[in-house]
C-alpha cells in the first residue's frame, strides 16, 4: 500500500539542503526550457530529467557552455517515469533541487507516484494535481462548482443531450490525450462513438470515462496566473491560445473545402504550439475576479491551495452586457505556454514581461532570503 508522502518529510529533506546552492529542476518536456531559462536568470543552477532517445533539446543544444546555454546538467534515464527511482532521487537530493510539475510530468509519471513516491521538494501543490483529471473525487468541476466559476453544462449521461454537445475520452492509442467528438441527440452520441470504437480511436472503458460537456462557442483564451503564498497576491501573468494539430489547417480552409477534406481527413485537436494573445481592458477584472476565486476555492479544498503558477482556459461567449468567460479547463501547476512573456501583462506590475520560468525563480530566491522556502513546496 503506498503512503502520502507528507509535509514532515518534505520539510525533512529541505534540512539537509544547502540552500545557497539551489538547482531548479524539471523533467524534459512541455515548458522545461522556460523553466531553465528563468532559473538562469535569477542565478539558479538547472537540472533536468531527459528520457533516452528524447534528451538532445536539453543535453546537446541547450546544454551550458562557453557562457552560453541554460541546462547546467541533465539525467538520462530509459523512461520518465524511472524518476521515481531512489537512485535518481538520490541524485537530485544531492544536488538540492527543488523540482517544478508541468502536465508532462503528470502524464508520464502518474499522480500516485507522484503523490507516494517522489521524495524532493516539490514547488507547487501536489496534492491538487490529480484534480486535474475529470474523474478524480474532488475533480476541477467539482471546485469550479464550489469556487462559483462558470463551466459549460455537464451531462451525466447521452439519454440527457438536449443540445450541442462536445464529447471527450482517452485515445486508444495515447490515453494522456483526449480523443473528441460532437453530438446533438442520443441517437447521434450513440452513432458517432460506435464510429470512434470501430475505427480504434477509443476503448470502450475510455468511452465510459468519457465527458459529455455542452459544445460553448466563442473566442478561446487562456489565462496564465501566478499565485505568490508569500505575498498572498495574485497575477496575471499572460494570455495565449493554442494552434492544434490538424485543426488549424482545416479551419484555414474554405467551408466547401472544409466538408470535402473531411471526407478523407479525422480532425485532431492536440497542441502544436501557443500564440501569445490580449484581451481588451474592459475585460480584466473579470479575468481577475476568476483567478480569485479559484485561490479561494483550491485554498479550502486542498490546504495550504495553489502555489505559484496556474491557468484557467476559457471561451468568451458574446453579452449582454458583455463578453463572459467560461472556464472548461484548468491547468494546476506550470502551464505549456512560454509564450505569455511576449504579453504585457506581468510588464505592467514589474515594468519587463516575465516568462513563467522567471516569475518561479524570483518566488523562490525570494522565499529563500525570506527563510520562507518551506511554505513554498509540498
Amino acid at each position: 500500500m503506498f503512503k502520502v508522502i507528507t509535509k514532515e518529510e518534505i520539510k525533512e529533506v529541505l534540512g539537509d539542503y544547502n540552500l545557497k546552492e539551489v538547482t531548479i529542476g524539471v523533467l524534459g518536456s512541455h515548458s522545461a526550457l522556460d523553466i531553465c531559462r528563468g532559473a538562469k536568470d535569477l542565478g539558479f543552477r538547472t537540472l533536468v530529467v531527459c528520457q533516452k532517445g528524447r534528451e538532445k533539446t536539453y543535453d546537446l543544444y541547450y546544454r551550458t557552455g562557453n557562457s552560453m546555454g541554460i541546462v547546467d546538467r541533465t539525467v538520462i534515464i530509459d523512461k520518465f517515469a524511472d524518476i521515481t527511482q531512489e537512485k535518481v532521487l538520490r541524485q537530485m537530493r544531492a544536488n538540492n533541487v527543488i523540482f517544478l510539475p508541468h502536465r508532462s510530468f503528470e502524464v508520464y509519471v502518474g499522480f500516485d507516484r507522484i503523490e507516494d513516491e517522489f521524495l524532493l521538494p516539490l514547488f507547487g501543490s501536489r496534492s491538487m494535481l490529480r484534480a486535474e483529471e475529470r474523474d478524480a473525487e474532488r475533480n476541477q468541476y467539482y471546485l469550479m462548482e464550489k469556487g462559483g466559476i462558470p463551466y459549460p453544462k455537464t451531462y451525466k449521461s447521452p439519454e440527457e443531450i438536449d443540445r450541442l454537445v462536445l464529447v471527450k475520452a482517452p485515445e486508444a492509442q495515447r490515453r494522456y490525450e483526449r480523443a473528441f467528438f460532437f453530438a446533438s441527440s442520443p441517437e447521434e452520441f450513440y452513432k458517432n462513438s460506435e464510429q470512434m470504437l470501430r475505427e480504434g480511436k477509443i476503448t470502450e472503458e475510455g468511452l465510459k470515462k468519457a465527458v459529455i460537456e455542452e459544445f460553448v462557442m466563442g473566442a478561446q483564451s487562456n489565462f496564465n496566473y501566478f499565485y505568490s503564498v508569500l505575498d498572498r497576491k495574485l497575477e496575471l501573468l499572460g494570455i495565449d491560445t493554442r494552434r492544434q494539430t490538424n485543426l488549424d489547417g482545416i479551419l484555414r480552409l474554405p467551408a466547401p473545402q472544409q466538408l470535402e477534406a473531411l471526407k478523407y481527413i479525422d480532425v485532431k485537436a492536440i497542441e502544436a504550439g501557443h500564440i501569445a494573445c490580449t484581451v481588451k481592458e474592459s475585460l480584466l477584472e473579470q479575468i481577475f475576479e476568476l483567478g480569485e476565486k479559484f485561490v479561494r476555492v483550491a485554498r479550502e479544498e486542498y490546504p495550504p491551495g495553489i502555489i505559484g503558477p496556474f491557468a484557467l482556459q476559457s471561451v468568451f461567449i458574446p453579452g449582454p452586457p458583455e463578453e463572459k468567460a467560461i472556464i472548461f479547463d484548468i491547468s494546476m501547476r506550470v502551464q505549456g505556454s512560454p509564450g505569455i512573456k511576449f504579453t504585457p501583462y506581468s510588464g505592467y506590475l514589474y515594468g519587463e514581461s516575465l516568462s513563467v520560468g522567471k516569475r518561479v525563480a524570483m518566488e523562490i530566491e525570494k522565499a529563500i532570503q525570506l527563510n520562507r522556502l518551506e511554505e513554498t513546496v509540498t
